[in-house]
């Protein structure tokens, strides 16, 4: 049974010189809750599908070799959990690149990791664009995730046209590394707004405003967005189903705050919310959504 939704037409325009990949041969890496999704679209836009996860599953077109993986296709499409796991899949199928290859990361991770693996794909003579994204588990599910790319310009052009059956939008960022950048900059951004929606939803709520009554207050107010009307009512209502787990989250925060060294920078807030993020983990929630940074106030509810 098809669970996916049709796929909309997209809304970005290319140059009518641009090449379209009607018919590629694609490995995906990863089947988390982005990665699958993504493989399927890729798969009913009638490219050949190669699936490759660490932990063995039973899906069409599934190799358990990663090297094997590679050796299939000419696209390679990552969507892993961290940095090391990265580092890790890469340094396996090393042996199997070859010039042909173009490879795209999908995986937020820190900065040096994109740049040494930008490096590794220049001296073996392979493309590569560093492409992570914005969007959950619906977005993957609806194939409308935002991707944010970077590299040259004609590789950034031929990844617009190969994430197509997943996206919404491919948004080009420049040189090398700038979407990484990009990308760890953003989540700091939706990290401390839910921390924030947390802890004035535990004030609201504890000082006697309804629950129905702070939603329809934030939502016509001018600190409201996308994210706190995605997020909110879950949170009001203590389900905190993963569409972005709270330790990816926190993973994401320890390489922007990485970052922020680099420069000698001082994010406070950042850095408070990384804290709390690390200690919620280690208090079990690690697998939830990052929303359950509400959770320690329900239990005094």
């Amino acid at each position: 049974m098809n669970n996916f939704a049709a796929k909309p037409k997209l809304n970005w325009k290319t140059d009518s010189s641009s090449t379209t990949f009607a018919h590629m041969k694609i490995s995906v890496f990863g089947m988390g809750i982005i990665g699958a999704p993504c493989a399927h679209h890729w798969q009913s836009a009638g490219h050949q599908v190669t699936r490759w996860n660490r932990t063995p599953k039973e899906l069409d077109g599934y190799v358990a070799d990663a090297a094997e993986a590679a050796r299939r296709s000419d696209v390679l499409s990552f969507y892993l959990k961290d940095s090391q796991a990265l580092r890790e899949v890469f340094s396996s199928i090393k042996p199997a690149l070859h010039a042909g290859h173009f490879l795209m990361n999908h995986s937020t991770v820190d900065l040096d990791t994109t740049l040494w693996i930008a490096a590794e794909c220049d001296a073996i003579g392979c493309a590569f664009v560093d492409a992570p994204f914005t969007g959950s588990k619906q977005a993957a599910h609806d194939g409308k995730l935002l991707y944010f790319l970077s590299g040259t310009t004609e590789n950034i052009a031929k990844a617009q046209e190969m994430l197509r059956p997943t996206a919404s939008d491919g948004l080009p960022m420049g040189e090398m590394g700038r979407a990484t950048v990009f990308k760890l900059s953003t989540n700091l951004i939706a990290a401390c707004q839910i921390q924030a929606l947390a802890e004035a939803q535990a004030l609201c709520l504890h000082h006697g405003i309804r629950a129905e009554e702070f939603a329809a207050a934030i939502d016509c107010h001018g600190t409201t967005s996308p994210l706190t009307r995605l997020k909110l009512p879950r949170m009001l209502q203590g389900d905190y189903d993963t569409h972005f787990s709270l330790d990816n989250m926190r993973k994401d925060s320890t390489y922007a705050l990485a970052l922020a060294a680099q420069k000698q920078l001082d994010l406070p807030a950042m850095s408070a919310v990384s804290a709390r993020m690390t200690e919620l983990c280690q208090q079990g929630l690690a697998d939830q959504d990052y929303s359950a940074l509400a959770q320690p106030y329900r239990r005094s509810e």
